[in-house]
Parts: C-alpha cells; structure tokens; sequence
C-alpha cells in the first residue's frame, strides 16, 4: 500500500486551535472574477462536471474571444477561463446566461457538485448519480439560505464504485445496493432511499450553516467546525422529511484511491458493517460501449481541443482534470493528434500543476514548463509554484514546490532544478 504524502503545512485546525474567519469568502465565480497577474480569471461551477455540446462550444468561444484560449479544468471538474481582461464581465456573464450555464446569479459559487463521472455509462455503481446532481442542483438554486455557503464547501456523490468517495465532500452521497444511498457528513453516517437522496444532501448542508452560525467562527468547510458543533444531522433529516436510518460508518475495500499512512486495525462496526469500495481514478481510453475518457494535459483544454470533442452527446469533466465524452464522433486517435491523453501509461498521467509564473504572483517560478517534462510513474505528482499547493490531488502524491532560485523541494528534499526530474522520476516509481 503506498503511504499518504505530505500535502500543505498544518493549520490552526489541524493542530486543534480554534478556526477563526474573520472575512467573507472570495472565491472566485462566473460573477466574481480574480485579478490576477495574467488578467482577470473565472470560474464557473458545473454540477458533475456536465457539460452540453452547445455549452462547450460556448466556453470555447469565450476562452478565444475574452481570455487566454484556454479552459482550465479544476481538481472538482470545474472550469476557469483565465487572461480574461477589463470590462468583459458583463459579456462574460451574457454569455453563460444565455448557454445555460449561470442559472442563478445568487447561488453560483455554491454550485459545487463532484460525481463519479462514469456514472450510468459503463455498467459499474449502484445508480446514475448525474440524476442525484441534477436533482439537487436544482434544490441547491431554489432555497435562499444555500447561498450562504461558501464557495469551497463540497458536494460528492459516488455511484459506489468508491472513485470520488474519498475527495474531501463536506457532504457526500454514496449509492448502494438496493436502491439507497449513505449520506456522510461530520464524522456521522446516515442511510437513505435513493428517491430522497439529494434532499437529504440538501438538508445536511443547511444544517451545516445552522451549525456554523452557532459556532461564530465563519467556518467555510465542515472540518472547521470546532469540536461540540456538529451539524443535527438527525434532526435536519427528519425535518426534511427523509426517511434516514443511522449507518456505522463505513470500512474501506478494495484499491485505495486515499490510503492511509500506515495499516490500521479494521474498526469493529458491529454485525452488519457498511462496506466501501475504493476504486482508482478514471484511467483514459475507451469507456464502457459509447463514451471515451481523455486527460487534457496539465488540466487545460485548448479551445480547438475542446472543439475536438465534439458533437457528442454530453461532456463531463472530471475532478482527475478529464474529459468523459459520451457518443463522440472522434475516435482516440483522432483526440490524440490533438494532443490529448488517451493512454493510461502516457507520462503525463496523473501530472498537475498550480498556474505558476508568470500568472499567479505568488509563483516562484515557471511551474509549468517543468511540469511537462515529468517521466511516467505510478505515482500522481503535482508541481506547485509557492507553499500554498493549489489544486494538488488528494491522497498518496509527490510534492514539488519551488523554493526559489531555481530550486525546488521534492517532497520535502532541497532539489536543485538540475536534478529536479531526476528526483521527481525517482519519487513517482518508489513504493512507500
């Protein structure tokens, strides 16, 4: 089993100490932009990543039009378009509105929905958990009090093959036999019809905010809640009127997407556990008998690459920085000449990178081109350019951040640029 890397320093709340926000979230959105060194950036939440043939065609046109000429895709299959400049906010958001990708102005950041993106597509899971997204996606839009979540709070729903179980969600939603669904939020595991599913998702993020309100430190995410604060799961449920019964929570099987860092004891969940499969990340090439997943490289689609893509009948980008194309007209090798990934042994699998010089300020250097040369290896790896590490994976990964100088740590080890890849190739083909 391979250990768990160091990802980002501890915080306050990870040492224990009491999380205190003392400002509003600026998260950035369809509506509010970032000012960054390369211009202005965007980015627009798409539940499950879905996207129509028409909607593609439309982020394309702004990618070329208003921005850099790219679409980015974000670690929770999110888009941005970025080197977006002065003024064009309002065309921007004309834009969207009209494509149907900006349903609600008060309610857009918090769109924040992460599904299995082979859902209903390959035989695999226990339900098409895209009909969950939409569903509350929807409830999420049409109740007021949702949008005071902020824009980092996060929705998983897994279709129980286990891929996207282990992402972090502040609430997550878990398909399993027989037609329910495991509701988990704040440590607390809930079992459920899959008919009241996304109400009950719905239901645990406001208790969420009850929670939040009462604890009055701004907490942003479920973990920074501090401890006597858990959301009234139970009695949100039942307000709801979901027909919830309480779960043990589940023991992990199957290929660890997040392992632990060392082997830990099964916990005893009683006489009927709850069992979780944990699957790999969506490997590129065909997809079940009509769709075919793709990596863009370092997470960005070009706008002729994304016109690549079609027609098809739907495009749901994925939280590994993929494109699942259901129905395409192209075949790989057609995505390929395009400079997509299309095999999983092309080194550039697994391989991210945060902005980096010169469109982030904070960079230290130009992650980027040094990103594009990572050897192949088992390992995911993830080049950031300041100690921040945006967008990194989660679970077992290489570390690489520049230090400054041409130098870089390498998960944690002073690495000059000479002896970088080297360092990085050593680190992605080692068992820990």
């Amino acid at each position: 089993m391979l250990a768990a890397m160091p990802a980002t320093p501890p915080t306050s709340s990870d040492l224990g100490e009491p999380l205190i926000r003392d400002r509003g979230d600026a998260c950035p959105g369809a509506l509010r932009l970032h000012r960054a060194d390369d211009g202005f950036l965007a980015r627009l939440r798409l539940p499950g990543g879905r996207l129509t043939e028409d909607q593609v065609r439309v982020l394309a046109s702004a990618a070329e039009e208003l921005g850099d000429g790219g679409i980015g895709i974000t670690s929770r299959g999110n888009a941005e378009l970025r080197g977006l400049g002065d003024g064009c906010g309002g065309e921007l958001a004309a834009r969207l509105r009209q494509g149907g990708l900006l349903p609600s102005e008060t309610h857009e950041r918090v769109r924040n929905l992460v599904a299995s993106p082979a859902a209903g597509l390959d035989g695999l899971g226990h339900g098409d958990v895209q009909l969950w997204v939409r569903e509350l996606d929807g409830l999420l839009c049409g109740t007021p009090r949702a949008a005071a979540l902020s824009g980092r709070f996060l929705f998983v729903l897994d279709d129980g093959r286990g891929d996207v179980a282990g992402l972090g969600g502040d609430v997550t939603l878990i398909a399993a036999e027989g037609g329910s669904a495991l509701l988990r939020c704040a440590g607390q595991t809930f079992r459920v019809p899959g008919a009241d599913a996304p109400r009950a998702a719905l239901a645990a993020a406001l208790a969420f905010l009850d929670a939040a309100d009462s604890a009055g430190n701004g907490a942003w995410r479920v973990r920074e809640l501090p401890e006597g604060y858990a959301p009234d799961l139970t009695a949100a449920l039942a307000q709801a009127g979901t027909a919830a019964e309480p779960a043990p929570e589940p023991a992990q099987t199957g290929t660890a997407a997040e392992p632990a860092p060392e082997p830990v004891p099964e916990p005893d969940l009683g006489p009927d556990p709850v069992r979780l499969p944990r699957a790999a990340p969506l490997a590129p090439g065909p997809l079940g008998a009509g769709a075919l997943h793709v990596l863009a490289p370092l997470g960005r689609l070009t706008a002729a690459q994304a016109r690549a893509l079609l027609p098809a009948a739907e495009v749901r980008f994925t939280p590994w920085r993929g494109v699942v194309v259901v129905a395409p007209a192209a075949g790989l090798a057609d995505l390929a000449a395009h400079g997509l990934v299309t095999t999983p042994d092309a080194p550039a699998v697994g391989v991210t990178a945060c902005t980096g010089r010169p469109g982030c300020a904070k960079s230290l250097d130009d992650v980027r081109a040094e990103a594009v040369r990572a050897p192949a290896g088992p390992l995911p790896v993830h080049f950031s350019g300041c100690e921040r590490r945006c967008g990194h994976p989660h679970g077992a990964w290489v570390d690489v951040v520049a230090a400054g100088d041409g130098a870089y740590l390498v998960d944690g080890a002073p690495t000059p640029r000479t002896s970088l890849i080297d360092a990085v190739s050593t680190a992605r083909t080692t068992t820990r």
